[in-house]
């Protein structure tokens, strides 16, 4: 505990006297946790540090906000796959004798002698 207790002394504080913990070290206090036998709880004591806290950089490591470093005897974490996403609705076919003018799920179908000017006009206003 002594070898903990003097790195713990060269971890930088604030100006309000809490520690300012940088980023690879928070990333190696959660790996601590993921290796076989440990425990938040544990880990947390061993740094002086609340078990919320720990957890709190646990849930950044989770949405990639901490790389982690690879430690002995660290186990997998589980990985959740999303279900992919529907595919988009195909869009209907257009006759030789129309435009479609197309923005997200608005469809302006006109007829094609439209002048060019009067199209991009539409377009225009579409986007706005």
């Amino acid at each position: 505990m002594g070898a903990i207790s003097e790195f713990l002394a060269s971890v930088p504080r604030r100006t309000d006297g809490k520690r300012n913990w940088p980023a690879e070290l928070k990333a190696r206090i959660v790996a601590e946790t993921l290796i076989e036998g440990e425990t938040v709880n544990a880990v947390a004591k061993r740094y002086e540090l609340i078990p919320s806290t720990v957890s709190d950089w646990r849930r950044m490591a989770r949405q990639g906000k901490l790389v982690l470093p690879n430690l002995d005897g660290m186990d997998f974490v589980p990985v959740e796959i999303e279900a992919p996403a529907p595919l988009a609705q195909p869009l209907p076919v257009a006759s030789a004798s129309t435009i479609d003018v197309i923005r997200g799920d608005v469809i302006v179908r006109l007829d094609a002698a439209t002048p060019a000017p009067r199209v991009a006009e539409i377009a225009r206003a579409m986007t706005t």
